[in-house]
């Protein structure tokens, strides 16, 4: 072969070797992605970003009647609503709702998730039957809730239910308190309740069934509330926290089932029911409604900051320590558990062996036995210099 041959077939190797590892281009794609994500991106601009941008610059105007601002008036609709006796009132109503819904939820999801994941077969079954509700309209239920379950008639679900163990039917299911908090956060609980327990169910099943075991023969009964506060709950930390800050804004954002249950009740009125009846009722005043809805999100935006300093999404509680006194000190006592259990909070804290676990304690100083580390063999069975 010639010293030209050898050289074009370097070249040609060189050429292939800088082809191969270039990504691959399929033609034709770049009209494809335009085709498709131009659509979406109109849609997104027209629909969300230039509503926020043209919200957020109506806050700091004048607007009644018209989407067009009229007159600057700084930050005056800012502080009508921070001393506004509505706006107040409707954010202690979003306090009760978020009192009740939240630990409620959270408490019905995780029982139904350690259910579920305790059941050997159809799974997939009681998954789907717990998520369906999800699927279904806040309208669409609360149509039914009024019409059907609450509707204050004496041939009304519930009413015929309290007739059955002997109590007397109640009329003002919506009218009343504390029954209307009843019809609320019962329809909530119904419509979200799956979404959350699915979430659980993910983090049951990712624990180690290893944990388990250990925890077992430290002396953990299988299947028991100790087994249960110091395996499974540590392990569903990052879980619960995603979970209160999802159930968090949901209870921001609560409006259909107010709305269509209890309309513009005031004691009964979260704030985007009192923004909207602002913005789009009588007087559509779109300055003020602006204005409060960027309160509002600050609130949430500052409600989830402090829920994460506090809480945090890591499975490590130094930095929580180090922040909040009352987490600063170390495990109580000591005895069966304690060691599985300072291993999966991650805390860092000294472990204390089980009573009955054996002792690995070398016999001449009482001090922990050294692992012997492994001798290197070498392939030719000899040292290199």
């Amino acid at each position: 072969m010639s010293t030209a041959t050898a050289g074009r077939s370097s070249r040609a190797a060189r050429a292939r070797s800088r082809d191969s590892s270039r990504p691959t281009r399929i033609r034709g794609t770049g009209i494809a992605f335009w085709l498709f994500f131009t659509p979406f991106a109109v849609g997104l601009l027209i629909f969300t970003i230039i509503p926020l941008l043209w919200g957020g610059a109506l806050s700091f105007f004048e607007a009644k009647g018209t989407v067009l601002p009229t007159q600057f008036v700084g930050l005056g609709n800012f502080k009508d609503f921070l001393t506004d006796t509505a706006f107040l009132y409707s954010l202690r109503t979003f306090t009760i709702f978020a009192i009740f819904i939240v630990p409620v939820t959270m408490a019905t999801s995780l029982f139904l998730a350690v259910l579920v994941n305790g059941i050997p077969r159809f799974q997939a079954f009681y998954r789907s039957v717990f998520f369906l509700p999800t699927a279904c309209s806040y309208v669409v239920a609360s149509v039914v809730w009024r019409l059907g379950l609450f509707n204050g008639l004496d041939s009304g679900v519930v009413n015929t239910m309290l007739s059955s163990i002997g109590l007397d039917p109640i009329a003002d299911w919506l009218s009343a308190s504390p029954y209307w908090w009843v019809v609320l956060i019962s329809v909530r609980l119904w419509m979200q309740v799956g979404f959350y327990m699915l979430l659980f169910l993910a983090g049951l099943q990712a624990i180690p069934s290893q944990l388990y075991e250990a925890a077992a023969v430290d002396g953990l009964n299988p299947g028991g509330w100790r087994m249960f506060r110091m395996i499974t709950l540590p392990q569903l930390r990052t879980t619960s926290t995603a979970v209160l800050l999802l159930l968090l804004i949901a209870a921001f954002q609560a409006f259909d089932e107010f709305y269509n249950l209890t309309g513009n009740n005031p004691e009964t009125r979260p704030p985007l029911v009192y923004l909207y009846n602002i913005a789009l009722g009588p007087e559509q005043d779109f300055g003020h409604g602006s204005a409060g809805a960027l309160v509002l999100t600050a609130i949430m935006v500052v409600a989830g900051l402090l829920q994460t300093w506090i809480i945090g999404f890591d499975s490590n509680d130094d930095a929580r320590r180090r922040r909040l006194p009352w987490r600063r000190r170390g495990p109580v006592g000591a005895g069966v558990g304690t060691t599985v259990t300072a291993d999966l909070a991650g805390t860092g804290a000294p472990q204390s062996p089980s009573a009955d676990a054996p002792s690995d304690l070398s016999a001449d100083g009482g001090h922990p036995a050294a692992a012997a580390a492994p001798e290197i063999i070498r392939p030719d069975g000899g040292d290199r210099s």
